[in-house]
């Protein structure tokens, strides 16, 4: 049974074995042809080679055998005058050219475990990284969650007290914020990151617009929607629109304007949140979108987050198969989210665009 499961695995060393004892024998009984089954011999052992890289030992082996019988057929036949004497020449020719195939097909073999470690060190730091991020969000959670209900308390005994209290409120919510951003991205690679529901876009898109119209004094715009049917998440549509509004909020100032609007295009849905606030310097287009990218150096501005808004819309809109993109003058930016799955509505008349100041 081992001598069988022996064969099973090193089959195609088995069957090269025998072609070559084939045309070991040919060269014995036909001399006069010897080279055709010569040149088979070492072509066979280049090709067996490419596929099996073999130890050491055994490639040098082999080799050896190889090159001890041709050459001794070969000067076999030189002796009987069946062969010319330079024909010789032709095995340490051959020889040099596999041991030349075996120096690369090494040095591949080398470099491809080189990669496949730095891939598994990457994997490993990466699988780390998230773990600390999910575990360090969730306990930071606890101490501020009771941080707050302290000053809560507080500020409702102490009236003195209560504009610092509410600067130390708004710094926890911020900070809770950012906890909430960490415990998302911990979880983006993850298959259940995303739970696809049928979404009725252009009223979700109506209300994040009138949500955020209230809270930020700012030129608002919603312009034209396309009617149909998105396969999405909800929540995290709704949590990447909110990124993406936030950073125009927190990079366009009271008399700049955001526009939200959208289009579809064949079975994909194009949403778009303009602001001609300060603009992105060029060379921060090409990494805006990595985690703790600041966004506030990438738009020179002082203010700004620890970069983790924008990493969300990525995560959010690669998980759903999509992309998002970003265009940027001195003047004005442009976050365009494509998604797919979009089952557009046909409509007459589309509603005229809304302008909130």
């Amino acid at each position: 049974m081992p001598v069988i499961d022996l064969l099973r695995r090193n089959w195609p060393e088995a069957a090269w074995g025998a072609f070559a004892i084939a045309n070991f024998l040919a060269m014995s009984f036909w001399p006069s042809w010897e080279t055709i089954p010569f040149h088979f011999v070492w072509i066979s052992l280049t090709l067996l080679y490419g596929f099996r890289v073999w130890p050491v030992a055994t490639t040098y082996l082999t080799l050896s055998a190889v090159v001890t019988v041709t050459g001794g057929l070969i000067l076999n036949d030189a002796f009987s005058g069946d062969q010319l004497w330079g024909e010789l020449f032709e095995v340490p020719l051959m020889s040099a050219m596999f041991l030349a195939m075996v120096w690369h097909a090494r040095r591949r073999q080398e470099a491809l475990k080189t990669v496949g470690r730095q891939a598994a060190q990457r994997a490993s730091l990466l699988q780390r990284q998230e773990r600390f991020l999910h575990d360090a969000s969730h306990e930071l959670r606890t101490p501020v969650t009771i941080a707050r209900g302290h000053l809560e308390v507080l500020r409702r005994t102490d009236v003195d007290a209560a504009l610092e209290i509410d600067v130390a409120l708004d710094e926890l919510k911020r900070i809770e914020q950012i906890l909430e951003r960490l415990l998302l991205l911990a979880k983006a690679d993850q298959p259940d990151f995303v739970v696809l529901e049928p979404l009725d876009l252009e009223p979700f898109l109506e209300d994040v617009f009138m949500r955020w119209s209230e809270v930020a004094p700012r030129a608002w715009r919603l312009g034209a929607l396309a009617p149909g049917i998105l396969t999405v998440d909800h929540e995290a549509l709704r949590c990447a629109l909110d990124a993406l509004l936030e950073n125009a909020v927190k990079y366009s100032d009271h008399g700049d304007s955001i526009a939200i609007r959208s289009r579809s295009l064949s079975d994909h849905v194009v949403i778009e949140v303009e602001d001609s606030g300060c603009g992105i310097a060029p060379d921060a287009l090409t990494h805006i979108f990595e985690r703790f990218a600041r966004a506030d150096a990438a738009r020179t501005r002082v203010q700004g987050g620890v970069g983790l808004g924008l990493a969300i819309v990525d995560a959010i809109a690669k998980a759903h198969d999509g992309r998002c993109t970003v265009r940027s003058t001195r003047t004005s930016t442009t976050f365009t989210l494509r998604l797919p799955r979009f089952a557009a509505e046909s409509a007459s008349a589309l509603p005229a665009p809304v302008a909130v100041s």
